[in-house]
């Protein structure tokens, strides 16, 4: 296996969930199943602040990405496993997947949601919803990335819950999509990914892309999720044929002592991927 840094960040502020204070505890207990060499932890500022330009405690985020920059500059490791917190903490290790890979690079979202609104669309004002579209390059300047990613390095993976704004972009800049009854073929999301031009990719993994009734601990449930079986399997496929650029875990909120028999076994099967 190849060494594995895992940064832990356990910001809460972007997500939209009425118990995402969970989501530091969360981040803790991703970081200790992922944890096989360097741990690192953000100093994400633990306060919320209030909703300024259609964002939710935007400058406390604002503070929070230059922690999570910082965190993610010193992980050493060939492999960095980024563990949330909420999907707000993958801009800056999308950032610094670009920075190293720029266009060779694909970011498969494994998500029931797209989060593809703006300030502007965005039902909420949470950041979690924003941040793909973020680092698309139309999200709020004081979170700009460093470099943005293009429509076509996307691909959606198992997203099942657009809101019409949403809808609309992935349409207008037909954005790949496998839906959640195309990950029954495990090459699926990696022939998208091939489809692209990309020779790594980065993958981000909110929790729940699963189905419910397999993960339960998350904010935002969906039905008619992905099986565990089907996640892995993609994941699989992508590291078979990919030069892994980076992973990220979150959203998960401990509440279903079931589920970290779950979260174990998706934590064994990625780092035995990451071979």
């Amino acid at each position: 296996m190849q060494s594995v840094t895992v940064v832990e960040v356990p910001q809460w502020q972007a997500s939209g969930s009425r118990t995402a204070y969970r989501l530091r505890q969360g981040a803790a207990e991703l970081a200790d199943f992922f944890a096989t060499g360097e741990r690192l932890r953000a100093a994400t500022d633990g306060q919320p602040t209030e909703a300024r330009d259609g964002v939710a405690a935007l400058d406390t985020l604002v503070a929070n990405l230059k922690a999570i920059r910082a965190a993610r500059a010193r992980a050493l490791g060939p492999t960095v496993i980024t563990v949330g917190g909420d999907c707000a903490v993958d801009l800056a290790p999308i950032e610094a997947a670009l920075a190293t890979y720029g266009d060779r690079v694909a970011v498969v979202w494994f998500d029931a949601h797209g989060d593809l609104n703006t300030p502007v669309s965005s039902p909420s004002g949470a950041f979690h919803g924003m941040v793909l579209r973020t680092l698309l390059g139309d999200g709020p300047p004081e979170l700009a990335p460093t470099r943005t990613l293009r429509p076509d390095q996307v691909v959606l993976a198992g997203v099942r819950a657009l809101d019409p704004a949403e809808r609309a972009f992935v349409d207008e800049h037909a954005i790949r999509h496998v839906p959640v009854a195309g990950l029954a073929d495990p090459a699926a999301v990696a022939d998208e990914v091939a489809a692209t031009g990309a020779d790594a990719v980065y993958i981000h993994i909110d929790l729940d892309v699963l189905d419910p009734g397999v993960f339960g601990s998350v904010g935002t449930p969906e039905p008619e999720g992905s099986t565990l079986d089907q996640l892995v399997a993609a994941v699989r496929a992508l590291t078979a044929r990919f030069t892994l650029a980076g992973l990220c875990v979150a959203e998960y909120e401990p509440d279903q002592p079931r589920d970290r028999e779950v979260l174990a076994e998706l934590a064994a099967a990625l780092l035995a991927a990451n071979t």
